[in-house]
This record gives C-alpha cells, sequence and structure tokens, in this order.
C-alpha cells in the first residue's frame, strides 16, 4: 500500500492514467498538473496548476515517458496549456523526493542532482524495457503490414540492434515466418543470434544484408541508415525505425528518393497504452512501497 503517499503528476498521454489509477488504487493521493482537458475521473486526485507548494509537498514527481526537454517543456495530451519546469521547481522540491521519468535529458539530470532528488529512469530498468518491447514490437510490425503489399511470412526482413527490443522483435518476426537478419555489435549477441536460428552480421557486412531487404527495422539511435547505406537498397524497401528521435534513419534522402521510412517512437503510448501502463505503473509502486519498508 502507498498509504499517505503525496504524488504529484505532470503532464503526459493515456499511460499516465494508469499509473494515476493504480497509486490511488493503493491509497496514495495525486495531484495533477496538465490534465485540465481530462475527462476521467478518480479517487484522492485534485487539478492544480503549477506552483512551488505543490512540488514541495510530494514524495514523488512522476513525468511523462518522453520526460522535460532540455528547455524545461513538458508535453501534456490533457492539456492545452503548455507547462514549463524551471530550476526554481526543482529547488522547492524537498532533498530525497522521488523524480520518476521514462528517459531523463541531461538538464533534468542536472537539475536532479543539483537538488539531491532521486530520479529514477523508468524506461532504462530491465523489469520496464523488457515488457515495454513487446507492445513497441508489435506497434512495429503492424506499421509494417500497413505500409507492404507483402506478408511477413517470407519477407526478407532487417533488425538493427539486438537491445531488448531488437530481441523481441527478432523473436516475434521469425515466429511469423519472416526470413530475418539481425545486426548485432557484441560477440555475445551475434552468438545468441545465430543460436535463436537467425542470421547475424556486423557492421562492416551490412552492404551485403541490406541489398535484398523488403523490411527493415531499426532500433538504434544513431545514424545507421546514411544515405551511402539506403542507396543500396531497393527503392520498394520500408524501413520502420523505433529509436527515440531524431531516429537512425537518413530521412532526407529517402524522401527524396522515394523510399518509404517511417519514425515511429514511443509506439507503446499510442499502440497498447493501458498495457504500456500498467508495466510503468506496477515498477513505479513497487519502488514506493520498497522505499517505504525501509524508511
Amino acid at each position: 500500500m502507498l498509504t499517505g503517499r503525496k504524488l504529484v503528476f505532470i503532464g503526459g498521454d493515456a499511460r499516465q492514467l494508469e499509473v494515476i489509477a493504480m497509486v490511488t488504487e493503493l491509497d496514495a493521493s495525486a495531484t495533477l498538473i496538465g490534465f485540465d482537458q481530462l475527462a476521467r475521473s478518480f479517487t484522492d486526485t485534485a487539478l492544480s496548476p503549477l506552483n512551488d507548494a505543490v512540488l514541495a509537498g510530494a514524495d514523488a514527481v512522476v513525468l511523462p515517458v518522453a520526460g522535460m526537454d532540455d528547455d524545461g517543456r513538458v508535453d501534456s495530451k490533457f492539456s492545452l496549456q503548455p507547462i514549463l519546469l524551471t530550476e526554481q521547481h526543482f529547488a522547492s522540491m524537498r532533498p530525497g523526493t522521488f523524480v520518476f521519468s521514462g528517459i531523463a535529458r541531461p538538464l533534468l539530470r542536472h537539475y536532479c542532482e543539483q537538488y539531491e532528488l532521486r530520479l529514477v529512469k523508468l524506461m532504462e530498468l530491465d523489469e520496464v524495457a523488457i515488457l515495454n518491447s513487446i507492445p513497441t514490437a508489435e506497434g512495429a510490425i503492424a506499421l509494417a503490414m500497413e505500409n507492404t503489399d507483402i506478408t511477413i511470412h517470407g519477407s526478407q526482413t532487417v533488425v538493427l540492434g539486438f537491445g531488448r527490443c531488437g530481441q523481441t522483435l527478432a523473436r516475434t518476426l521469425a515466429g511469423m515466418g519472416a526470413k530475418v537478419r539481425v545486426w548485432a555489435r557484441q560477440a555475445a549477441h551475434m552468438a545468441r543470434i545465430r543460436e535463436m536460428g537467425l542470421e547475424a552480421f556486423g557492421i562492416s557486412e551490412i552492404a551485403e544484408y541490406v541489398g535484398d531487404a523488403e523490411i527493415i527495422f531499426n532500433t538504434i539511435p544513431e545514424v545507421i541508415l546514411s544515405a551511402a547505406v539506403l542507396a543500396l537498397m531497393p527503392k520498394d524497401v520500408v524501413v520502420i525505425d523505433i529509436a527515440s528521435k531524431p531516429g537512425g534513419t537518413d530521412f532526407r534522402y529517402a524522401e527524396r528518393h522515394g523510399m518509404k521510412a517511417i519514425l515511429a517512437p514511443s509506439l507503446p503510448g499510442l499502440v497498447a497504452p493501458r498495457t504500456a501502463g500498467q508495466i510503468i505503473a506496477k515498477t513505479l509502486c513497487r519502488i514506493l512501497a520498497d522505499n517505504a519498508v525501509h524508511e
């Protein structure tokens, strides 16, 4: 239970609603900032403008999965007004206050360190990221199906990267009958790919392995699909880039040459917000509950 805990939610999308529902069900109270257009109601919640007093009383501040931009901006799907966090807002929080965010850009990390706040980057935790890779993979494959005129089964498919999302994508695509090739850096990952019965290749071999690709999924947030690499690929290839912005594809080159390349970050929030929100909620509540035990 989270009885007596005071949480402040600042912005977000439909995933945040699942977190709010779970924490209030566990007897915490929640103050919602940037939710003035929200139609749904929750027990023991209150709407509030952004102010120092609310933040000073918080045990935890919950930011969206995308966190805070380096200009202090926080996005909210439930407000028409912009939300802008300043250094003063962080200074008003008590040292030791939890700050939950999916990812953390440099300014957020700096403020949390400077004011001794406990920053939790949820998307870097395996228990969140591994489960989150499931709706990510499903959404990426759905996008590929919408944008091709072939079946996944039998398709020449390339997955770039073998992290949490890359592994789930490769396994799912193979299960659907695709002919899957996977690019990885680490020798251990190369061995695992081969153990799964898939083709593994390294960066020096990329020209050989993308030349006849029909669908490419990129998971790497650096430019892997450069103009030079794209020039080697068939013009009717479909690229689904699920890496965080700006992705790992030269989208300008792709557009100028009539290639279909789609940047699709944050897929879980689009295709399965309830599931993705529940994954986040369970971990956030576990961390707060564990902390209460040790206080």
